[in-house]
């Protein structure tokens, strides 16, 4: 119940607040999305990113963690695929149900919650990093492979219907995150601590205000969306996205042999709701928008219950 409860006053509620704002503003000021898409996917996650990425210490033991969440995203791609088929979904279709089952809010939704789950476990995991830190280096993998997949074959996905492969891939190659990813790799190399630098506060500014603006571009969205509440497109894509996503989890876990911590983590973060970056790029691409947008809400609002769920099956299963 206290899970329940962080989850629904801590995530949903306040996600809900500021998605509700961008509608009642859209229905006031009737603003442009494609513009909001474009400063969030342009401007804001690339920062958001490089932020993470840079200042987050990544030890080798992770690798494991790195496979399972690299394979986690082939298999859902693949699931995803063979849903397509047999529903007779167009290309667009088929790519944006595969965007929004493959991509997840490891970022603004899994780090807090990770941080709940482990925050009141001040043990050790291996003689020297407590339960907390090594559950979030666990959940910053996930959110770096996130990230980068999403603003990379996410928009691949999203353009490939209406362009063909070659315009797809160099949409795909037009987005800065990936390079910011690259950049905040090379730069953790250099004897040379950025954070000190007096431009580093603007990078943090920017990161800090992603949140915010991404779910506000998300309400101006829905305010434009003609909602299909009996489309079972979506309710499928959520129970894929919400249920599937463990399965996967739990299954490359005992596959790979990885226990306790690091196995709770991977298939708790797998259980997260469908990422907004999936409908901010549904948008831009203009590859199914409505459908991209119901499924990110309903897969937020329903996960409040499933995630209760994920949670106590991971720490059962996999005991500390």
């Amino acid at each position: 119940m206290r899970i329940f409860l962080f989850i629904l006053t801590n995530n949903i509620i306040p996600i809900f607040a500021l998605i509700c704002m961008g509608i009642l503003i859209d229905r006031k000021f009737h603003l442009d999305v494609s513009t909001l898409s474009k400063i969030n996917l342009y401007f804001f996650v690339p920062a958001f990113v490089f932020v993470n990425i840079y200042t987050t210490k990544i030890p080798l033991d992770m690798l494991k963690a790195l496979g399972v969440v690299i394979l986690i995203l082939a298999i859902n791609w693949i699931y995803g695929t063979v849903i397509g088929k047999l529903r007779r979904f167009d290309v667009g279709m088929t790519n944006a149900f595969v965007n929004s089952i493959m991509f997840y809010n490891s970022g603004n939704f899994g780090v807090p919650l990770i941080t709940l789950i482990y925050s009141s476990k001040p043990f050790i995991v291996d003689g020297e990093t407590p339960y907390l830190d090594f559950a979030l280096t666990v959940q910053v993998i996930v959110l770096i492979v996130q990230n980068l997949s999403t603003n990379n074959l996410g928009v691949f996905n999203a353009s490939k219907a209406s362009g063909g492969v070659k315009v797809a891939l160099k949409k795909a190659l037009t987005l800065p995150a990936p390079y910011f990813v690259i950049a905040a790799f090379l730069l953790k190399l250099l004897p040379y601590d950025l954070t000190q630098f007096p431009l580093w506060p603007a990078f943090n500014y920017v990161r800090n205000g992603l949140v915010a603006v991404a779910l506000l571009t998300m309400g101006v969205q829905l305010s434009q969306t003609k909602f299909h509440l009996k489309n079972p497109d979506v309710y499928l894509s959520v129970f894929s996205r919400l249920i599937m996503g463990p399965v996967f989890a739990f299954i490359l876990v005992l596959l790979f042999g990885i226990k306790g911590i690091m196995a709770q983590v991977l298939i708790i973060s797998s259980g997260c709701p469908t990422a907004i970056n999936t409908a901010l790029i549904s948008v831009e691409f203009k590859n199914h928008p409505d459908f991209a947008s119901q499924v990110v809400m309903v897969a937020t609002l329903l996960s409040a219950i499933t995630l209760t769920g994920v949670i106590y099956f991971a720490t059962q299963m996999f005991p500390v």
